[in-house]
Formats: structure tokens, C-alpha cells, sequence
């Protein structure tokens, strides 16, 4: 994380808007960089291709099938909302997140 955020910072040009640990991860986001880093064990930081913010996970669901992805990890709560892991049919692994309404105003509306 600390070798991550400071071309983050650059880029952006703000300070993360959020900062947690969960499980045994940490997850940071900076305009609209979700970032994970822990060890690669953990079920968060295995090998993908990225990280999307959505507002409606329910309805990616039905896209996803509609374009032969199959989701990994079915949809679970965490501390930034709801999440799930999907391989799309060209092989990548994605991770999509509805985030909670307060993290949305405050971090991907600025």
C-alpha cells in the first residue's frame, strides 16, 4: 500500500477517501482506485484483473450471466458494502462492489 498511494496521490490529486483494514487485507480507495494489498493468500488479493465500483450490483449479476461470466464468489457484505468475484468469458477475474451510499457521496461523487 505504501509503495501504491503516493503516484496515487499524484494522479488524482487528493488524499484517499477511505483507509481500512478487513480481514487480512487493507483497502484504501483515491478517486476511483479501489486498492487491496495483504498477503496473497488472502481471499481479496488473489491474482485478478481489477476492481469495479457499481451502483447496482443486483442488476451486473444479470449482465454477467447474459455475457457467459461466472461468478466466483456469490455476492457477501463487507465494510464498504456488498461485493462478489466474477471470471468473465475471455478469462479475467473481476471484482465488483456496490459500495454503501456515504462512501459513493464521499468518495467516487467528488
Amino acid at each position: 500500500m505504501a509503495a501504491t498511494l503516493p503516484l496515487l496521490r499524484e494522479l488524482v490529486g487528493a488524499e484517499p477517501g477511505l483507509r481500512l483494514a478487513f480481514e487480512q487485507i487493507e483497502l484504501a480507495a483515491i478517486g476511483d482506485f479501489p486498492v487491496l494489498a495483504g498477503f496473497a493468500g488472502a481471499r481479496a488479493v488473489r491474482p485478478r484483473h481489477g476492481a469495479v465500483v457499481v451502483a447496482d450490483l443486483d442488476a451486473v449479476i444479470g449482465t454477467l450471466a447474459e455475457h457467459g461470466a461466472v461468478i466466483t464468489t456469490p455476492p457477501a457484505a463487507g465494510p464498504t458494502g456488498r461485493f462478489l468475484y466474477a471470471r468473465h468469458a475471455g478469462g479475467a477475474e473481476v471484482e465488483y462492489v456496490e459500495w454503501v451510499p456515504e462512501l459513493v457521496r464521499r468518495i467516487v461523487a467528488r
